[in-house]
This record gives C-alpha cells, structure tokens and sequence, in this order.
C-alpha cells in the first residue's frame, strides 16, 4: 500500500517536536514536484494548493518521541504496524502519508501541514495562512468510522520552589519505575494506566524518606512511564510492584522538606477529575506529568484538559490554588480553546461518506487537543470536522496503527475529496 510506503519513507527523517526541518523540507519539495502553490510561514506551517481548492486537509507534522525515537524501526504484527522501542509517530505521520497519496494523484485541494502540534499546538496557534476553503478536514482523530466534531482545550501547569538541603546518615537507595504501559494523557487519562510520579509518591508515604534527587516523565502530553530518585531512608525498603529499590553507594545532601514534597504529589487530584456523560468521556482531566530536582529548585509540570473553556479556567485556578498552599510559584501558561462540539452539515457529509465505507458511523468528540479548537477560533466561518484510522496508545512505546483501518480511512477520504472537487 502507497500510504505505508510513504509512512516508512516518513519515519527515517527525524521529526520530533522542535526539531522538525528535515521533514518540512522534504514535504516542501515533495509538494513542489507535484505541482501544487507553496507558502511556508515562520513557524513551520506549510500550505499546498491547487488552483481552485474547496476543501482544505490539515495534520501536523511532528511528533511525541519517546524510548529510541527518533530512531525508529517499524514491524508489522498481526495487522498492525508498530515500532521497536519507541514511539511510532502514526499520530500524525499517517495523515500526512495520506495527504501525499493525494497529492500524488494530483487531487484538488488545499494541503495544510501545521507543525509543533505537539508541544502546545503552536503551528496552529500562528496560522496567518489566506485560506481558500469553506472546509477543512482534520486528519488527526484515532478511531475509525466516527466523525469528530469537538475536542478539549488544554493549558499547562509550571510549580517550582526552592529547597533547602542537608546531609543525612542512613541507607541509600536508587529508585526506579520499571514495566509502565504509559499512553496519550488525553485519551488515555480514563484507562487506568499507572502515573510514575504518582507511583513512587504512594510508594514511599509510609516510608521514613529523604530525597536526594528525583526526575521523572518525558512529556506534558504523556503520562509518565520513567521515574528515577535517590533516597535515604533508617529503614530497610524493598522494591514493589513496577518500582525497585536497590543500594546505592554513596554520601549525599537530601531535601529538608522532603515530606512536604511527598504529600503534594499524594494529595494532588490525577486523572479523570469530571466525567462527561453525554458525551462518553472525561469532561475534564489533570496529567501529573513531568518532576525534576535540580540546583535547589524542585520543578513540577502538569498537563490539564477540559472539554469547555470555563471548566478549563476553573481547573487551571484551582491547579494553581493547590500549589501556591504549598508555597510553590506557579505559572500557567500555553492555553488553547476547546472546540465546541456541533454537527455542521460539512460533518453530516462527511459522516455520510464514512457509512458509504465502513457501512456505519457516529458523531464523537474526543478528550484531546485537535487544532480544530484554535484553528475554528482563527477561522471562524470554516466548517471543521476531523477523522482518523485506528491509532493505539500515542506517545508511548505502545504507538501502534492498523493497518486495515489505514486502507478504509483513505477510502472515506478520497470520497470526501472526490465531493468537494
């Protein structure tokens, strides 16, 4: 398959967030050979046009790296594609395979690749672009035969405070968390997957612990798979399940206040905080991701999630209420808007195109940050709807697309091109 092809030509060019040029490069020049019009802006973004577009197809183009990411390796297993030890970059590399399937063919259309969606949709959030369409068509949904017509807004959570430290007699440990599935902290947030941070806070609360060092996590967007401490403790502890504790050697200054740290993350809400019934999925959410204590100062970033811009403020304040009871300083920061959910009839053609392949479909709106919702804000008089092949556990080592559902997307999406030509 065409698309396959493309999508492992795409793999072997690094694009992780913040370092994507090599692959705006090739998608420039790939785009240029086929005849379409180019504009590249300052931050990244890349529109292809054809002469008389109509439609207008977007995706990102960069993507979460986790494990050996860059580095990617993709197998094939029992109809899914996969990668060795790292992230996949499926989420958003097959859309953009998709979109070079069509440009191949030479299809009428507008071609909007955005880039660093994934470090705070910031391709997104400078569109300036002059855009001939009426519709556009987001390619970055992750279930087949649903047709997505809202998503959450999200905004960011930095707390730091400084701490003083000491010497301290006793035993030390290095600690470690080992075996964690981690996932998407959007779609993911509501499948009881075990948060590092959070693991190792449980842990160690009926523990005498000092800490010596603690990092854990590897994006806001992910939940945390790794966390590595130093420890000291009087009493002898003993690895449990998902973490070890092994001897470590040596003499090191720990954190005064280390209790105070440890009931912060104990007591910090994570996960699902609302659910929303009517739509079938958490209303709003909180992603304990990412902990470091470096040079005095322990840092703490949280990712936050709802799916209507009150409820967002609301968990944004009380997030920020939370730390500073800890004395922590707080900045928010990297906000984008939900994106109402509203059937348009752009959706209803869409979702009419998906029955025609799949011979059924529904309406969704997902827990996570499509650009629609800043893209909707931009444009405001664009109807926007969003679909997507089946992509499984994004932002993990567990990435993994099937292959099959690849093949009906494209179908569904042709037909929608087809449509609008």
């Amino acid at each position: 398959m065409k698309i396959i092809d493309y999508f492992k030509e795409i793999t072997k060019i690094p694009h992780c967030s913040n370092a994507t040029t090599l692959l705006r490069d090739f998608l420039v020049s790939f785009a240029k050979s086929k005849g379409y019009s180019l504009k590249v802006d300052e931050k990244g973004n890349i529109l292809a046009s054809s002469s008389d577009p109509k439609l207008c197809l977007q995706a990102h183009y960069d993507m979460v790296c986790v494990g050996k990411a860059p580095e990617i390796e993709v197998v094939e297993e029992e109809g899914w594609l996969k990668a060795q030890d790292s992230s996949l970059g499926a989420d958003n590399g097959i859309a953009i395979a998709m979109m070079m399937v069509l440009m191949d063919e030479r299809r009428e259309a507008e071609f909007l690749f955005t880039n660093d969606e994934e470090i705070g949709l910031k391709g997104a959030e400078a569109l300036k672009f002059d855009l001939k369409s009426k519709y556009m068509l987001n390619l970055d949904s992750e279930d087949e035969a649903q047709v997505y017509v809202g998503c959450a807004g999200g905004v960011d959570i930095k707390a730091t405070k400084a701490y003083d430290t000491e010497f301290r007699e006793g035993d030390f440990y290095e600690v470690k968390t080992e075996g964690l599935k981690g996932g998407h902290s959007g779609v993911d947030i509501d499948k009881g997957i075990p948060n590092a941070i959070k693991l190792f806070a449980s842990y160690v609360k009926d523990k005498d612990i000092c800490i010596a060092h603690i990092k854990g996590g590897e994006r806001l967007n992910s939940i945390p798979v790794h966390l590595r401490a130093i420890v000291c403790s009087d009493q002898k502890v003993s690895s449990g399940e998902n973490i070890d504790f092994r001897r470590f050697d040596g003499r090191f200054k720990v954190i005064k206040r280390s209790d105070e740290i440890i009931s912060l993350l104990n007591n910090f809400k994570n996960g699902v905080l609302e659910e929303n019934a009517e739509l079938g999925i958490p209303n709003s959410s909180a992603n304990l991701a990412l902990i470091s204590f470096e040079e005095g100062i322990l840092t703490i970033e949280v990712s936050l999630r709802a799916m209507d811009n009150e409820t967002l403020d609301t968990i944004a304040l009380s997030t920020k209420a939370f730390f500073e009871r800890f004395g922590y300083s707080v900045e928010v920061h990297d906000r984008y808007p939900a994106w109402n959910p509203k059937i348009t009839d752009f959706a209803k053609r869409v979702d009419e195109k998906m029955r025609e392949v799949f011979k059924k479909s529904s309406f969704k709106a997902i827990h996570a940050g499509l650009e629609c919702g800043i893209i909707s804000s931009i444009y405001p008089n664009m109807q926007i709807a969003s679909i997507g092949p089946n992509i499984r556990s994004p932002h993990s080592t567990s990435e993994r697309v099937e292959i099959e559902s690849v093949e009906k997307t494209y179908r569904v999406l042709s037909k929608i091109v087809d449509a609008f030509s």
